[in-house]
């Protein structure tokens, strides 16, 4: 393995048949590219949020899905649950490689298989095995997270998409199956300092090797547990993956604590292209689906709030104390 001081080279073999989402190769091949975050500026039409469910039959779940996200988390309306014990990350000891691309619509880090990272504990029953880490991320500061928070949004939101391993042999099969994915979300906010792991993927050397629509970049000696917050508080419910096809498949996790990056990182991110060279530059920013209706599913966390917990049905009278924001939107 190569060492931490090697930072990655570039890396372009058969980057063009990477489909953007492995969860994207279930649709019909016609369609598996065919949506977007947000109106082109000029040409055919690409359907947006809006209009995913309604363009393509596999991806009904879009519009009809009870079980959408992401979603606005009402910190008053959360139930502590007891039994949430605090997640465990097994990388093996070993720092791990992936590759770094631009797929047109996210900045995306999918790690190789040379080196595993499970993931269990929390609301999971089964161990799940991280696939990919996604970013999002706004134009201006005050948007950009696809889940919001007291509907406040943050200027961005790592996710770290796992699949269940133990019952599913990859991530395509997983995502369209019971139990199938874990995502565990964390809120970016931009500050004087960054965090070490993103770092290796926002720094300038790194970031502008992947400026176009498929470009792609290797990356070395990545350690997982730096992207972590130093803390063992999450909120958790059930929902999807939000980008077609929706599938209703996904356990969410989003921690309790951000992680940062620099105003040059986020302006850096601001500069990437949806588009390959040829065309028009149009900015990757605002790649967030808007936020979906919660139809009563129960939000949970393993916040001690001191509080007796309830039964879900009730949590809209129960008026927890929760003083996220003392920390998260100051």
């Amino acid at each position: 393995m190569v060492g931490l001081a090697q930072v990655g080279r570039p890396w372009k073999k058969d980057r063009a048949k990477r489909p953007s989402s492995s969860a994207q190769q279930n649709s019909p091949k016609i369609h598996e590219g065919w949506w977007a975050y947000k109106e082109v500026v000029q040409g055919s039409f690409v359907p947006v949020p809006s209009f995913w469910g309604l363009v393509n039959s596999a991806w009904n779940l879009c519009s009809v899905g009870k079980r959408q996200s992401p979603v606005n988390i009402e910190t008053s309306h959360m139930i502590f649950d007891p039994f949430l014990t605090p997640l465990r990350i097994n990388t093996g000891g070993r720092k791990v490689s992936g590759t770094m691309y631009n797929t047109g619509r996210h900045v995306s880090l999918r790690l190789d298989k040379e080196h595993l990272v499970n993931i269990s504990g929390g609301p999971m029953t089964y161990s799940h095995r991280l696939e990919e880490i996604r970013l999002h991320f706004g134009s201006e500061d005050s948007q950009g997270s696809e889940h919001l928070l007291n509907g406040q949004a943050f200027s961005g939101e790592v996710q770290l998409i796992h699949y269940n391993h133990e019952l599913y042999t990859n991530v395509t099969e997983a995502a369209k199956s019971p139990n199938g994915l874990v995502v565990v979300s964390i809120f970016i906010k931009v500050s004087d300092s960054s965090n070490p792991f993103l770092n290796r993927m926002l720094n300038r050397d790194t970031i502008t090797r992947i400026t176009y629509k498929n470009d792609a970049y290797l990356l070395q000696g990545l350690n997982i547990e730096e992207l972590y917050p130093e803390t063992s508080s999450f909120i958790t419910y059930d929902g999807s993956m939000t980008i077609p096809p929706c599938y209703e498949t996904a356990s969410w996790i989003i921690m309790n604590k951000p992680v940062y990056i620099t105003r040059m990182q986020m302006h850096s991110l601001r500069l990437l292209s949806q588009n390959q060279p040829s065309q028009i530059f149009l900015s990757m920013s605002d790649n967030f689906r808007p936020v979906q209706p919660l139809n009563n599913r129960c939000i949970r966390t393993n916040i001690n709030f001191s509080l007796q917990g309830k039964d879900c049905p009730n949590n809209r009278a129960q008026k927890l104390q929760y003083r996220v924001n003392e920390w998260l939107l100051k």
